[in-house]
């Protein structure tokens, strides 16, 4: 189990690793998160939950947490009776009796991390020295240190190193309060703030964590497998956002390792736009997910009469319109069987701003009698060229197929030889209506996109470039 010592050296090593150049290794799916979408997941942490009554409440060891009947400054506390300033009965009853929600601001640190800033407002109820209510609200600055690094279990991870509190102004809203009374609760302030807030900002990271945790992890890949998301690289950091190498590793449903053919160079990933995140599906994935495809079987189909519409019939009079030689002496309207098997991985070509799937395919061509013998005519060699369509959801990325074109060759066949080319547009016909979407329906599952921060990319702006596809999201 990795030590602390070892969370720190990784630490320290990522400091001195400079940002990415553009390039990204062949395998890896690249994250590019903007400060934006970090200081929304700060400032979401901060709305969604009770992290600042829990913490305060923690902090001022009250049970009943910062609105509780004790408070931090009521009796007992650091401005009661017996307290730190206990001389300084006549403000017994002062507590802190809200924070205002702190307004979140981000400076991504290259080399470092993040400065984080957090400005909010504290106010203060009680009793003044003369009796009456006494209300103050002074306003303060939490600014800290964060240094992003690699957890212990190898997901990215923001630490607290420094974290300190600037009190600006204090207004008295109501009551009377002399100018040394005043003085003593300005002091207090300026003493308890730190202990008080900066606890806010380490559950907020706890909260931030969780989310850069969730990029790692395992997704199913429904019948097919699961693909398993590990960090490639230490995490880089430029003055806009933060980058993740992130490495799939694709397994069976069985649980081994499934290792395609990658691309020899490295991907050119475009620049990233100012206020917007970024992640780069690479042409590994799309090889992957067809090379699973093909092992399993899914790409494989028996094409009878049944599968297509009454108006498309597969009988040997529509191939004897086509290639008379083929038939030997079959009679007319006698049904067909196309028998499809795919025996190598489908090729993905990503480029030039298409997608495009090459299925190498055998074809045998069969006499069909539902409850008979089935009595081989012929068997081609062809080449199916499908067009993808890609459409990417909040999770993932969705693939439709489409036919462009199918060329055949001739095989072998039991009676005479012919061209098979002539039979190249019927061919392309039953298989648009009955192959693709059956292809299409295996499809379904898409490919698993890293989850940043919770980066909706259902509306991402989609590019295919040169061996991958990049989605890009406005923050």
């Amino acid at each position: 189990m990795p030590t602390l010592l070892g969370v720190w050296s990784l630490l320290l090593l990522w400091g001195l690793v400079t940002p990415c150049q553009g390039l990204l290794e062949t395998v890896g799916t690249l994250a590019r998160i903007d400060k934006d979408e970090l200081g929304k997941a700060i400032q979401n942490s901060l709305v969604g939950g009770p992290i600042l009554q829990n913490v305060l409440g923690t902090v001022t060891s009250v049970n009943q947490g910062l609105l509780g009947s004790g408070g931090l400054l009521g009796g007992g506390g650091l401005l009661g009776y017996g307290g730190v300033f206990g001389v300084v009965e006549e403000l017994s009853g002062l507590k802190v009796e809200e924070v205002t929600l702190p307004k979140v601001s981000v400076k991504l640190l290259p080399g470092f991390g993040v400065q984080l800033n957090l400005h909010t407002k504290v106010g203060l109820h009680g009793s003044g020295p003369l009796g009456g209510l006494l209300q103050l609200a002074a306003e303060v600055n939490v600014s800290s240190r964060v240094a992003l690094g690699v957890s212990a279990r190898g997901t990215p991870i923001l630490i607290l190193k420094r974290c300190s509190t600037l009190l600006g102004h204090i207004s008295l809203l109501t009551g009377l309060l002399p100018a040394p009374l005043f003085g003593v609760v300005e002091q207090t302030l300026f003493k308890v703030l730190p202990e008080l807030l900066c606890p806010v900002v380490d559950s907020v990271l706890g909260v931030v964590n969780e989310l850069l945790g969730a990029v790692l992890g395992l997704v199913p890949l429904g019948a097919l497998g699961s693909v398993e998301f590990t960090l490639a690289t230490l995490p880089l950091i430029s003055n806009q956002y933060i980058e993740l190498d992130v490495n799939p590793i694709v397994k069976s449903v069985a649980g081994d390792i499934v290792d395609f053919p990658k691309p020899r160079n490295p991907i050119k990933v475009p620049p990233k736009e100012d206020h917007t995140s970024q992640v780069t599906v690479p042409l590994f994935l799309f090889n992957t997910m067809f090379g699973l495809l093909q092992t399993s079987g899914a790409l494989d189909l028996d094409i009878t009469p049944e599968l297509l519409p009454s108006n498309v019939p597969l009988t040997t009079t529509d191939l004897a319109a086509l290639v008379p030689e083929a038939l030997r002496k079959l009679p007319p309207g006698q049904q067909l069987l196309l028998s499809l098997r795919v025996k190598k991985a489908p090729t993905v070509t990503l480029q030039n701003h298409k997608a495009t799937i090459s299925i190498p395919t055998t074809i045998h061509v069969l006499s069909y009698l539902p409850k008979g013998a089935h009595d081989a005519l012929f068997q081609l060699n062809g080449v199916m060229t499908l067009n993808a369509q890609l459409a990417p959801s909040a999770t993932k990325l969705h693939i439709s197929l489409s036919l462009e074109r199918l060329s055949v060759k001739l095989a072998s066949s039991s009676a005479h030889t012919f061209d098979a080319s002539h039979l190249e547009e019927w061919l392309s016909n039953v298989v648009r209506l009955a192959y693709v979407p059956k292809v299409n329906v295996n499809l379904d599952v898409g490919i698993p996109l890293p989850k940043i921060l919770n980066v909706n990319f259902a509306n991402a702006a989609l590019a295919i470039i040169e061996n991958a596809v990049v989605l890009t999201v406005s923050s």
